[in-house]
């Protein structure tokens, strides 16, 4: 009978003075600490010491240098949950390669969209090996045919190369570690640059500046590994800082989140971290009798991050698991970005989520972040949630348009420049000329603001809406639908086309459990008078079916895609403005009849 690697160990702790991936492997191999995976039940299905990864690295990575592939040349991993994937991911470091995790998610675009999409990053990246586990092999296999790849298959197609009679010099600092692709939430994804000496910085900041790492922590993760927030934080993290780690898979999570919180109560994991929507289906699915099996004491640093974060989910959480200990002191709110390796900032360790207050109609109309006065309407009021203070060594500036300094709690477009910050896109030197400086300055395309010395985030500039003037914030008119008992978190995406008359059109789409054409009547008007009273627009609201929204690799929702959807639903592809007929007849129980069809 397997067991899970252990919490404790006998190596001195290190989480800094690595000059690559390798040597923190070769550190790490020394103790006892290492992988363990489990099923959608919480089982065990296989341990992995750092040492077994460093022994199954190195032997892989001889027969990838066999091949004599140029140092540096892309390896596609399609990066499913699997003890495969970290010794692939090791063997390229060994090997003097640069391996590219690519998604492991089969959306609702289904099989031929994924293929289609993981064809175009192998094109992209210009891979010239790629592994997939078991599982996606034949989606791999049908997204590379005709491409030229040395190999490609599972890790059984490539055990029978020959071996190289030893391995190249090991990385240097300055030599790429990985490729990262971003989301693509608001475009194709792009693959960061991040060299060993980027990553290993971020880490040292995350590890001793951000959660603190210290003796008898353990993680537990059930994020996707071709995600910054999977990959750096908990695949390199742990071992990194020689702590194990114990993974269940993306959508084995999705299906069974209460067993995210079972293995967090069986091993006494200390560590963990997960975009809002985490937590808000965890509140969802937890019942009053699963509290009793539950143990969340030793869960200190709660993790929240990645999109923007609403502190009400949250709250329903550390209310849902109290009961079981959980620890609403435990939430660390941070911020970061592929294109930083991963992390920018941190909030105090336990300090839980602090909440700025703010007047809503001086941010829409001066995107000044007044606080909130004793006596201003709750329907007036808007929140932003601390993400912390940036790492050390990094600068981070608030811009106006023309590039000028804002002052404090004026909201502008953030910029950062430290360490961790990205070589630039790889083959896409205009996307790489826009993005970063010659100084090293990098527009994250963020929109925030500075209090003191905390920063906020206050959502992504390409999806700012401006409607007569006034700047409204899509995730605002998202939550005025998510407060609406027919819709759950992340049921509702919000954008603007233009209209006839050339100004903007606010519109949000809801997915919608109701099928009684009266209460979706009623459920629109509901939500255009809530939107017209707090925010003084029209909006126009079409429901459409469960599973509709459509979503990035990484699991957040995609505005973008939401709209082009949007688009071709009411036939605008060609001339994407919304006729006054189109507003005035409001699509939604068309919508949601026609696509259920």
């Amino acid at each position: 009978m397997q067991h899970p690697t252990p919490t404790n160990h006998s190596l001195p702790l290190k989480t800094s003075g690595f000059r690559s991936l390798a040597e923190a492997l070769d550190y790490a191999a020394g103790g006892e600490t290492g992988c363990n995976f489990y099923n959608g039940r919480g089982e065990l299905t296989e341990a992995l010491t750092y040492a077994e990864l460093r022994e199954q690295a190195l032997e892989l990575a001889s027969r990838l240098h066999a091949l004599g592939l140029e140092r540096g040349a892309r390896v596609a991993l399609v990066a499913d949950t699997h003890p495969h994937f970290h010794v692939f991911f090791f063997a390229c470091q060994y090997a003097g390669l640069v391996p590219v995790p690519l998604p492991a998610a089969v959306h609702l675009g289904g099989r031929e969209a994924f293929v289609a999409h993981l064809r175009a990053m192998l094109v992209d990246s210009q891979a010239r090996v790629a592994f997939a586990p078991d599982s996606f092999a034949a989606f791999l296999a049908e997204a590379s045919e005709g491409l030229e790849l040395e190999v490609s298959g599972t890790l059984a197609d490539f055990a029978d190369l020959p071996r190289a009679e030893r391995l190249p010099e090991p990385p240097a600092p300055e030599e790429l570690a990985y490729l990262q692709y971003t989301s693509g939430s608001t475009r194709f994804p792009r693959g960061t640059m991040i060299t060993q000496r980027a990553v290993l910085a971020n880490l040292a900041g995350i590890l001793q500046f951000g959660v603190q790492i210290r003796r008898g922590d353990r993680f537990t993760s059930w994020l996707p590994y071709y995600h910054d927030m999977g990959l750096v934080g908990l695949i390199l993290g742990p071992l990194v800082s020689q702590l194990s780690v114990d993974y269940l898979g993306t959508r084995d999570f999705a299906m069974r989140p209460r067993v995210w919180l079972k293995l967090m109560s069986a091993n006494r994991s200390t560590i963990s971290f997960s975009p809002p929507f985490g937590y808000a289906l965890c509140a969802r699915r937890v019942r009053a009798s699963d509290l009793d099996r539950f143990d969340l004491s030793s869960w200190r640093v709660a993790g929240v991050g990645a999109e923007m974060i609403r502190a009400s989910w949250l709250k329903r959480f550390a209310d849902a698991l109290a009961p079981a200990g959980f620890s609403p002191a435990a939430f660390l709110p941070c911020y970061g970005m592929a294109e930083c390796s991963l992390a920018v900032s941190f909030a105090p360790l336990g300090q839980g989520i602090d909440v700025d207050l703010l007047d809503a109609d001086v941010l829409a109309q001066d995107r000044h972040a007044r606080p909130a006065s004793a006596d201003l309407d709750d329907t007036r009021i808007t929140e932003f949630v601390n993400c912390g203070r940036p790492l050390p060594d990094y600068e981070v500036e608030i811009r106006a348009a023309d590039g000028s300094l804002v002052a404090e709690r004026e909201c502008g477009v953030i910029y950062l420049r430290g360490p961790s910050v990205m070589s630039g896109y790889a083959n896409n030197e205009e996307a790489s000329r826009e993005a970063l400086s010659h100084d090293g300055w990098l527009n994250t395309g963020d929109v925030g603001y500075r209090a003191g010395d905390s920063l906020f985030i206050t959502g992504r500039a390409k999806d700012l809406l401006i409607i007569n003037g006034r700047n409204i914030w899509p995730q605002d008119l998202e939550e005025v639908a998510e407060q609406q008992p027919e819709v759950r978190a992340e049921d509702a995406s919000a954008f603007s086309i233009p209209g006839e008359d050339g100004t903007e059109v606010a519109v949000l789409v809801v997915q919608c459990r109701e099928r009684d054409a009266f209460r979706q009547a009623d459920l629109v008007e509901r939500l255009k008078q809530r939107i017209q009273s707090e925010f003084g627009i029209a909006c126009l609201i079409e429901l459409v079916p469960l599973h509709t929204l459509p979503r990035t690799s990484s699991g957040k929702l995609s505005r973008s895609g939401a709209r082009l959807d949007f688009l071709r639903r009411n036939g605008l592809e060609s001339r994407p403005v919304l006729s006054q007929e189109l507003v005035d007849r409001t699509p939604h129980t068309d919508a949601v009849e026609t696509s259920r069809g």
